[in-house]
């Protein structure tokens, strides 16, 4: 039995499949920072800490002909998202019913994602710094029409060669940002979408949570997402008529290079 504690959970083995597919299946489209960061792990819910690979000198040692010096690190951060389910659909689930309400869960992912694609874009105060507020670049203005978002665009682009920030680079974008995009045809009937493709040689990302849109370099080692416990539900308790559960994740993030991202401000 490990720390999730699904063993003690009144569900099925089906029941159990059915939830992390569902799971699965909403958290994929979501995940915006992901596609857009190196990630590494995941490492196990043991895993505490991030290696800086730097140290600190220590003002005393154990003896006076030795010197100290302290390994530092990142602590990882979690995080845990609640629902309840009905346990009369979880019933009717392992009987064949296709239509069982698992909106609880679908609603408990969306907001997991968006509060890490905010902590890695933003930033979580206390816990650890975000891409847009590490940027060495002067934040460029996105403009109120999609039609124009080409320019800031390229403009995050040219920001990022002059720093010797090589590509592809990819694109993160708030989702009315993204809607924005995908609705807009330029003067001509192109696709805006198409056009900052051609700019970016790289994916746009829908990245809700965000506000605005980042540039960032895909080249890799700028941006280090380290997993120790992957997202996974777990069983919190139940009663006669809910089961209650959580997602839950732990993760540490670092911005290696301050100068391989733009911020697009709305």
């Amino acid at each position: 039995m490990n720390h999730l504690l699904r063993e003690k959970a009144p569900l099925s083995d089906a029941g159990w499949q059915l939830l992390d597919d569902e799971a699965r299946e909403r958290l994929a489209p979501a995940l915006g920072a992901r596609k857009l960061v190196d990630f590494s792990g995941p490492h196990g819910w043991e895993h505490s800490a991030s290696s800086l690979g730097r140290v600190k000198k220590l003002p005393g040692a154990p003896t006076e002909a030795v010197t100290g010096l302290q390994r530092e690190v990142m602590p990882l951060v979690e995080l845990r998202a609640d629902f309840a389910l009905s346990r009369e659909e979880l019933r009717d689930a392992d009987r064949g019913a296709p239509d069982a309400d698992l909106g609880p869960l679908d609603e408990a992912a969306g907001e997991i994602a968006m509060a890490e694609n905010i902590a890695v874009f933003s930033g979580w105060a206390g816990a650890l710094p975000g891409i847009a507020e590490r940027s060495a670049h002067e934040p460029v203005p996105l403009g109120p029409s999609a039609d124009a978002y080409p320019r800031p665009v390229a403009s995050g682009v040219e920001k990022l060669l002059c720093a010797g920030v090589s590509g592809p680079y990819g694109l993160a974008l708030g989702r009315e940002q993204y809607r924005r995009v995908v609705e807009t045809a330029e003067m001509g009937g192109y696709p805006v979408l198409e056009h900052l493709r051609e700019i970016l040689e790289g994916p746009i990302v829908w990245t809700p949570g965000i506000q605005g849109a980042v540039v960032v370099s895909l080249r890799g080692g700028d941006f280090l997402f380290e997993s120790g416990q992957d997202l996974s539900i777990g069983y919190d308790s139940h009663d006669a008529d809910v089961v209650r559960l959580y997602l839950q994740e732990s993760f540490s993030f670092r911005v290696a290079t301050p100068e391989a991202a733009v911020t697009l401000t709305p």
